[in-house]
């Protein structure tokens, strides 16, 4: 292996990540094990990620399926402990699970402002701060956000999605102020428009999707496929001198 592949390998190193069942989850997993690494896949459900374990498995590599509802913090710290307790090591964590709940703001329940807010924040922190720990005294980690469009912008009936996004970007920089002098580099992906099924509504109304396509420069939607080189980049060394960026995988949205 050259010195420049070596930079982009995951060989020897053990990666977590979150909402590895479908969608973008499912493509940063193999793709991660593509690049080498072994890859804990976790789900809200028991065998939710035998999918993606068993396409890993099915290239030569290496998968653990792992379940844990993101809501409750119990089960988000016993999904850490699991995870130790099947590696003894994790040297990527890609904090991707998430959830979405459309209400018009003035009536959005309370309820379901507390569930957003739980699984795609406090969850991302719960993991980062366990796993970190460890990953301070070994002295090296990656840690991976997945942010959103609505990082930047503000949507429309998605309050507690759009301030849990927002804050997803505000806890990568202050754990990559606190974490990075210690080589454990903090940094987040904000996937734009994506073909998954939790956009098909959206692919699937030709006014929306049409609009869609106009404002994205490239003129088209991403696959999921095209977010793991930006995450290889970000699990692997060659991204040593990264702390606290939010990148961009958009199509050229962010832009127009």
């Amino acid at each position: 292996m050259s010195s420049q592949q070596a930079l982009f390998s995951l060989h020897g190193k053990v990666a977590l990540v979150t909402g590895a069942s479908r969608g973008l989850g499912r493509a940063l997993a193999i793709g991660l094990a593509q690049a080498g690494a072994e890859v804990i896949c976790s789900s809200s459900r028991p065998g939710g990620s035998a999918d993606t374990e068993a396409a890993i498995t099915a290239m030569g590599g290496k998968a653990y399926g792992l379940a844990a509802d993101l809501s409750d913090p119990d089960q988000v710290a016993s999904l850490a402990a699991q995870a130790y307790q099947l590696t003894g090591r994790i040297d990527v964590l890609i904090n991707n699970g998430g959830t979405i709940s459309r209400f018009p703001a003035a009536e959005y329940p309370l309820a379901e402002w507390q569930k957003v807010v739980d699984v795609n924040l406090n969850a991302a922190f719960q993991l980062s701060q366990l796993i970190g720990q460890k990953m301070l005294a070994a002295g090296q980690g990656k840690i991976i956000n997945i942010a959103s469009m609505l990082s930047f912008q503000g949507g429309i009936t998605v309050p507690a999605y759009t301030a849990s996004k927002h804050a997803i970007v505000g806890l990568t920089k202050a754990l990559a102020n606190e974490w990075a002098a210690i080589n454990v580099q903090v940094n987040a992906i904000a996937p734009g428009y994506f073909r998954t099924d939790n956009t098909q509504a959206l692919q699937d109304n030709p006014e929306r999707n049409r609009d869609i396509e106009k404002r994205i420069p490239a003129g088209q939607w991403g696959e999921p496929e095209q977010l793991v080189g930006a995450a290889v980049f970000l699990a692997t060394a060659a991204s040593d001198y990264v702390n606290g960026h939010v990148l961009a995988v958009d199509g050229g949205w962010l832009a127009r």
